[in-house]
C-alpha cells in the first residue's frame, strides 16, 4: 500500500489500474478495503484509488476533530503525490461529506461526482445531539457502540440475510481507534451544509439513496435535488448499498462513469 503526508500525517492509498481516475472514498468506520471488489471490477478500464479517511483504515489521526475539510484537503494530497490533474470522486455517506468538500475546494479538478447514502445537508439539531450522544457511547464501550452501529446502517431484512458480510464490516470497522471515531464524529457534526453545490451544475453529480436507509431520510433526502440536474438512483435497501444491492450497483455507475 501507498501512503503520502498530509500535516505530517499519514494517508494511505491505493492506487490500481489504467485511464481515467475513479477515487472510492468510504463512510465512518469503514476503510479503504470496502472497495475491493470494485476496484477489481473498474481498474479493468479505469485507474482507480482508494483512500484512508483521517483515523481510519492505515491513515492516522490528525488531532481532536477531523473536519470535512480536513479530509478533503488531504484527498488533494494524494491527487497532487499521484500528479492526477481530475478525477471523478464517489464517496459513501461521511465519503460523499468529504466529496462535497473537495468540490467546493477543488471544482477543477473534478469529473463526476457520486454521493452514495450520502447527502450535502448538514446535521440537523436533532442529529448533531445524537453525534454528542455517540461520542460519549462510544467512550464508556467501544465494541458495543461500533457492534451497534454497523448493524445498524443495514435495512431490517438484511441484518439476517446479510450476516456473514455484516460480520466482515464489523471486524474492520474495529480496527478504527477510538481517537479516529470521536474526531470524525465531531468534524461530521460540524459540517457545512452544501447543497448549493448541487444547484451549480459545474459537473454531473449522481445521487444514489437506499429507500430504507436507517441513517437518512429518504423524502428529506430527495428535497436536495429539486430543481437540480442531479441524476437520482434508489434501491429498495438501506445505507450501505455498496453490499445490500452490489450488482446492481456496478452497472448504474458504469454507465455513470462512462
Amino acid at each position: 500500500m501507498n501512503h503520502t503526508l498530509y500535516k505530517n500525517t499519514k494517508i494511505s492509498f491505493s492506487d490500481t489500474g489504467k485511464g481515467n481516475t475513479i477515487i472510492f472514498l468510504h463512510g465512518f468506520l469503514e476503510n479503504k478495503k470496502m472497495w475491493k471488489e470494485y476496484v477489481d471490477f473498474f481498474a479493468e478500464k479505469y485507474r482507480v484509488i482508494t483512500i484512508d479517511l483521517l483515523g481510519h483504515g492505515e491513515s492516522d489521526c490528525l488531532g481532536y476533530v477531523h473536519e470535512m475539510e480536513d479530509n478533503a484537503n488531504a484527498v488533494n494530497e494524494v491527487l497532487e503525490h499521484l500528479k492526477i490533474e481530475k478525477a471523478t470522486i464517489l464517496g459513501h455517506s461521511m465519503g460523499g461529506y468529504v466529496g462535497l468538500a473537495f468540490a467546493e475546494f477543488y471544482p477543477q479538478k473534478i469529473q463526476k461526482l457520486v454521493l452514495l447514502n450520502s447527502t450535502s445537508k448538514e446535521d440537523n439539531p436533532e442529529k448533531k445531539i445524537n453525534r454528542t450522544r455517540a461520542i460519549k457511547a462510544v467512550k464508556q464501550n467501544y465494541i458495543a457502540f461500533v457492534s451497534l452501529a454497523i448493524a445498524n446502517l443495514f435495512s431490517e431484512n438484511n441484518r439476517t440475510q446479510l450476516a456473514d458480510e455484516i460480520e466482515k464490516v464489523k471486524i474492520e470497522a474495529l480496527k478504527t481507534p477510538l481517537q479516529g471515531i470521536i474526531a470524525s464524529l465531531e468534524g461530521m457534526k460540524i459540517r457545512k451544509d452544501r447543497e448549493w453545490l448541487l444547484h451549480e451544475n459545474r459537473f454531473p453529480v449522481l445521487l444514489i439513496l437506499g429507500k430504507k436507509d436507517p441513517v437518512l431520510n429518504y423524502e428529506d433526502s430527495l428535497s436536495q435535488i429539486e430543481d437540480t440536474t442531479v441524476e437520482l438512483v434508489s434501491f429498495e435497501d438501506g445505507h450501505m448499498s455498496q453490499i445490500e444491492n452490489k450488482e446492481a450497483l456496478k452497472t448504474v455507475l458504469a454507465d455513470f462513469f462512462e
